[in-house]
């Protein structure tokens, strides 16, 4: 555990996995959770990420469960190609949404995704590859681009965030909102850079993931974490 982390009242420290693979996360479930967020990092980052675990900690307040975990194991990101191999990192979201699906108090919740930078196309893929139970999808200073063909097959609702200091990244995202034909939205937040660091604007994200999430996953779906 980062000496600079302290887990909250709501989450706990689990191993994400099966025989093949075993990937270090934090599961957060507030109390009667309408879903669980999982949580695709970008390059370099892992559960600990400060930018995510805030939003995370927005979305509990919500009545959302959280789900970060390292893509990657140790040994894996020491090699730079397996931080850019969007196949893969796409594979662990299905993972991590494959072992929720085990877990007593998440196996009846729907799934959501928060990818940043390149884990954005990571969880773009998951969900067009395997769209069952996924209600939605959120990017944060995606490369939603990267998902490439995948992108015509996305299904669940999606919301691609992007700060309006971020240059190149605009014209991806505006680029891949065309080729989504799913539920979508596109919102520049002014001021912001890619990592969202200026004053204010990382609320900004996180509240509008909020409301995405929450808007979404609709009524009827309060089940799991008391059954």
């Amino acid at each position: 555990m980062s000496s600079e982390f302290a887990l909250n009242d709501y989450e706990q420290e689990v191993r994400v996995g099966d025989k093949d693979v075993q990937l270090n996360g934090i599961l957060g479930l507030p109390p009667n959770p309408l879903g669980v967020i999982v949580f695709a990092h970008g390059s370099g980052s892992g559960r600990f990420s400060p930018r995510n675990n805030y939003v995370a900690r927005v979305l509990q307040q919500a009545s959302l469960g959280t789900l970060l975990i390292d893509l990657l194991s140790e040994t894996e990101a020491s090699d730079r190609g397996n931080v850019f191999d969007i196949a893969l990192l796409a594979e662990r979201c299905r993972t991590a949404k494959t072992w929720l699906a085990t877990q007593p108090k998440c196996r009846t919740l729907p799934v959501g995704y928060f990818g940043a930078s390149t884990g954005a196309g990571a969880a773009l893929v998951a969900a067009a590859e395997d769209p069952e139970n996924i209600f939605a999808v959120v990017s944060r200073g995606g490369r939603p681009d990267l998902a490439g063909e995948s992108l015509d097959s996305v299904k669940a609702p999606t919301l691609l965030l992007v700060g309006g200091h971020d240059g190149v990244v605009i014209t991806l995202n505006e680029n891949a909102f065309n080729k989504l034909h799913c539920t979508k939205e596109l919102k520049i937040i002014p001021r912001a850079t890619h990592l969202f660091e200026e004053p204010g604007t990382l609320e900004q994200v996180a509240e509008l993931a909020s409301a995405w999430f929450s808007k979404q996953i609709g009524t009827g779906t309060k089940t799991g974490a008391n059954n």
